[in-house]
Formats: structure tokens, C-alpha cells, sequence
């Protein structure tokens, strides 16, 4: 077979694989600032739930955690008689978007902590409740910090992507396995599911940097 016989399935596949890292990218930027502002909360049900949350996927590899979710937890489900199967798309987006919140909430939070405490000593001058300070203060000034890291996080999670092919999700290193299998033709496989990764972190990377950018001008607008 020549290489161009195995384009049309390889992006069918690297379809997959742009849902994936959407999907569990916006997933994970929910989670990442919901648990990362959770761990500054002054409730210690809700910091205690969101450093749990951390911890636990922050220190479980990525792996475990995708199979627990497409392989454990339905037999967990049918113990109590609850059916918990998931389609291999939302085990793979739920696991992916989850593991880099997690990751992120401890981004979200070193850019809340890093504003200046005299900044919320105006917003208590100004008699802002600690909600309107977060809202109004801390995160236009932290959000513009949290970027760069964000963007890494991304591109991260666009790779860590490949390790759904093995609950059978027919994203782009699945389809690449499948036909390198059955082709033998390992170094042309390889060497353009390498390009066409390369290609959409260069996309998401550019996204990212255009998104910094505009996110700067906050920034730059409250100086």
C-alpha cells in the first residue's frame, strides 16, 4: 500500500483524537477551576473535597484511571445495581479531562495566591465581599498568569490522548496500530501519525498563544 492509501483512515482517526482533547480540554479547564478555587475555599468540606480531588489524580497514573472508569466501574455499578457503562468516548473524556484538571487546579490556584495581597486590601476598602474580590480582583489579574501553563497543559492532554486507544477507541494511534498490523509498514505509519500530532500541537499551541494574547490585554487594561 502506498502512504497516501492510509491518509483517509488516519484522519478519521485523528478526528477522534481532536474530539477527545476538545472535549476533555474544556472538561478539564471546568474542573481546574472549580477544585482550584475549591482549595482556597474557607470551608474545609469543600477545600477538603477539592484536595482530595488533586491528590487522587495527581498521584494515580492516567492509565489506571482510564481503565478504572471504562473497565471497573460498570462491575462497580452492577454490584449495587446501578448500570455505570460508558461509551469508550466519555471514559476517554471523562478520564483525560479530569487527570489534567487536576493539573490545572494547582495552576489556578498559584495564580490566585500570586496577586498581590494589597490588592485585596482595596477590595475589603472598598467594602467588595471575599466573592466579588475573587471575581473582580483576583481572577481578571490571575487568569493572564495561568495561560502559558494552560497552553503546556493542552498540548499535554492532546498527547496523553493516544492512551485511549486501548479501551478500543478508534482515535488516531488506534487506527495507526490496526493498519500498521495488518501493513507491517511500521516506519510509514509511525512516522506520519508523528507528523499529524506534531501538526495538531502546533494548532493547539497557536490557539493557545492567540488566547494569551488577547487574555494580556486585561491585563494591560487594568495598569
Amino acid at each position: 500500500m502506498e502512504w497516501s492509501e492510509y491518509l483517509k483512515p488516519l484522519m478519521q482517526g485523528a478526528w477522534i483524537t481532536v474530539q477527545l482533547t476538545v472535549y476533555s480540554t474544556i472538561l478539564g479547564a471546568i474542573c481546574a477551576f472549580a477544585f482550584g478555587i475549591g482549595k482556597l475555599s474557607s470551608n474545609w468540606a469543600i477545600k477538603g473535597f477539592a484536595i482530595a480531588y488533586i491528590e487522587i489524580f495527581r498521584g494515580t497514573s492516567l492509565l489506571v484511571q482510564l481503565f478504572w472508569l471504562y473497565f471497573a466501574l460498570p462491575i462497580a455499578g452492577d454490584a449495587i445495581g446501578i448500570n455505570l457503562r460508558l461509551p469508550p468516548v466519555a471514559a476517554g473524556v471523562l478520564a483525560l479531562g479530569l487527570n489534567i484538571g487536576a493539573y490545572g487546579a494547582e495552576v489556578v490556584r498559584g495564580a490566585i495566591q500570586s496577586v498581590r495581597y494589597s490588592q485585596y486590601e482595596a477590595a475589603k476598602a472598598l467594602n467588595f465581599s471575599p466573592r466579588q474580590a475573587l471575581w473582580r480582583i483576583a481572577l481578571p489579574q490571575a487568569i493572564p498568569e495561568m495561560m502559558p501553563a494552560f497552553g503546556n497543559l493542552a498540548v499535554q492532554n492532546l498527547k496523553d490522548t493516544a492512551l485511549a486507544s486501548l479501551i478500543s477507541l478508534g482515535d488516531l494511534a488506534f487506527v495507526a496500530e490496526r493498519i500498521r498490523n495488518f501493513t507491517q509498514d511500521s516506519t510509514t505509519i509511525y512516522t506520519m501519525i508523528l507528523f499529524m500530532y506534531f501538526g495538531m500541537a502546533l494548532v493547539i499551541a497557536g490557539f493557545m498563544h492567540l488566547l494569551e494574547r488577547a487574555v494580556g490585554r486585561w491585563r494591560t487594561v487594568g495598569h
